[in-house]
């Protein structure tokens, strides 16, 4: 990410601010690596440690699926149940040590805040409005984006109307591809997509109040409550290069070719040992004799999975929106029977998924049963 500040801060850092009343602002540093990797800098009303009252609330670490035959899976996030707000209406679907991935479906603000001290998270907005309240400020959402949301960071969601979404929860952090970057961070000029697409908070909104306030807190696989004597939105004011972002899938500029190109080139974000990309509406390859779906590949060194948002999904039958297909490594995939010569003469698709590759192997949550499509992995014969 790029430096950006919001409302005020001294000339130096580590040096006095005061208030009208000659009280300090209580500075807090905030970044990933020790001291040596992104971060920023807040000013506090209050201590930021200030803690009245501390409970472990139990692990939140979902149960998996004992080993069986690997196959490819398919799950239909649309049965999901579990409603709520954003923390409590999550649902995990699949994991590994890298990462955890399910949906939510926000149907109630927050009316306590939430840390993640476990690592980044990624929210990809289906459908819905509303906006994340957050410690660096307010950033309203819609359709198709993505909210990055850094280790540490206080936020809660606020919905506007019901909102669908994707987590991912990384436990590294969430970053821009790497081959897009130049060595001093800038995107580079053949990135799809570039710093003028991505949003960073849009309003500081500072609470002085004092009073009890909660903090769901994730740490060491467990939820933990922490009670405040103050609003945990207390920054004055802000600078650095650690900061929840936004990026609509919409900006996504797809690298086409005149035969079909390997996903790699729809890469949006990296962690460690995954990829996020994005699949959206683009021209077909524009060879003569293209064939415009995907050839059969074999994933050896990683899993596949896709969440299908909307369009026709050009290479597969019986998909439907929210979808999630899961193509392990070790085995191939490809389009569905008769797809690949009905995309011959196509010029263009319209569909739109998220795809997140993993290096090591998806493990299923035991409540994904519950809306899977068991038929799938005999789909292609």
């Amino acid at each position: 990410m790029y430096y950006r500040k919001m409302g005020k801060i001294p000339h130096k850092r580590h040096t006095m601010f005061k208030k009208d009343d000659g009280m300090l602002f209580r500075e807090q540093v905030m970044g990933t690596k020790g001291f040596s990797g992104t971060q920023s800098i807040l000013y506090h009303h209050h201590l930021p440690t200030s803690v009245t009252k501390t409970e472990f609330l139990g692990s939140y670490r979902p149960e998996f699926e004992e080993d069986g035959a690997v196959r490819h899976r398919h799950f239909m996030t649309d049965g999901v149940e579990k409603k709520g707000d954003a923390l409590k209406s999550r649902e995990y679907l699949l994991g590994n040590s890298d990462l955890l991935i399910g949906t939510a479906y926000v149907t109630e603000g927050m009316k306590n805040f939430y840390r993640n001290g476990d690592g980044d998270e990624v929210l990809y907005i289906h459908f819905g409005t509303g906006k994340v309240e957050t410690m660096f400020g307010t950033i309203t959402y819609g359709e198709g984006d993505y909210v990055v949301i850094p280790i540490g960071t206080i936020y809660r969601v606020v919905p506007d109307e019901d909102t669908k979404m994707l987590i991912v929860e990384s436990f590294s952090q969430i970053t821009t591809p790497r081959r897009y970057r130049n060595e001093y961070g800038q995107l580079l000029e053949h990135s799809p997509f570039c710093e003028r697409d991505l949003r960073g908070p849009e309003k500081l909104e500072t609470f002085e109040e004092k009073g009890e306030f909660e903090v769901i807190l994730k740490s060491r696989g467990a939820l933990h409550s922490h009670i405040l004597d103050h609003h945990p939105f207390d920054v004055v004011g802000w600078d650095g290069y650690l900061y929840p972002w936004v990026f609509n899938i919409g900006d996504f500029e797809p690298i086409t070719g005149r035969v079909h190109q390997p996903p790699p080139v729809h890469q949006t974000f990296e962690g460690h040992n995954f990829v996020v990309c994005s699949f959206v509406p683009r021209l077909y390859d524009y060879h003569p004799e293209a064939i415009p779906a995907p050839y059969n590949h074999s994933n050896v060194n990683s899993d596949e999975l896709l969440y299908y948002v909307e369009g026709n999904f050009m290479s597969r039958k019986g998909i439907k929106k929210g979808s999630i297909t899961l193509h392990p490594s070790g085995i191939p995939h490809g389009p569905h029977p008769g797809t690949t010569e009905a995309s011959i003469g196509k010029k263009e698709t319209l569909e739109l998924a998220v795809m997140i590759d993993t290096f090591k192997p998806l493990k299923i949550v035991k409540k994904a049963k519950d809306v899977e499509d068991e038929k799938y992995m005999f789909t292609w014969t």
